[in-house]
């Protein structure tokens, strides 16, 4: 059986990773175990968050929707029961940007609730 050399696959297999943690401050950039160690952090990381912003998103839309219904005399919860009852199926995202684009039109929207 010939001698296998592995030298180059295993530069090639470090190199990958220390071009992954380019950016990266102190050790972390060139030493290739922190690289590793930094690599598999920041994928857990961005797999987490991946999920936490669609709940950080939908809060921020219930806060401007509170806002915006606020101004109008109306309470955020009172507001949702009613898009409930009338069956009227529009997302938090869009009616807050509607509040916040297109006033008139939000405002239509809440008439048609009441």
């Amino acid at each position: 059986m010939p001698r296998v050399k592995r030298g180059v696959t295993a530069s090639k297999r470090r190199k990958k990773v220390i071009k992954m943690a380019k950016g990266y401050k102190w050790r972390r950039k060139t030493n290739f175990r922190a690289a590793k160690e930094a690599i598999l952090k920041a994928g857990t990381y961005a797999y987490r968050d991946r999920r936490n912003k669609k709940r950080t998103n939908r809060s921020l839309w219930i806060k401007r929707l509170g806002n915006a219904l606020e101004e109008n005399g109306l309470k955020y919860n009172k507001f949702i029961k009613m898009l409930k009852d009338k069956k009227i199926e529009i997302d938090r995202k869009v009616l807050s940007q509607m509040a916040i684009e297109n006033p008139e039109i939000f405002k239509k929207i809440l008439e048609t609730v009441k």
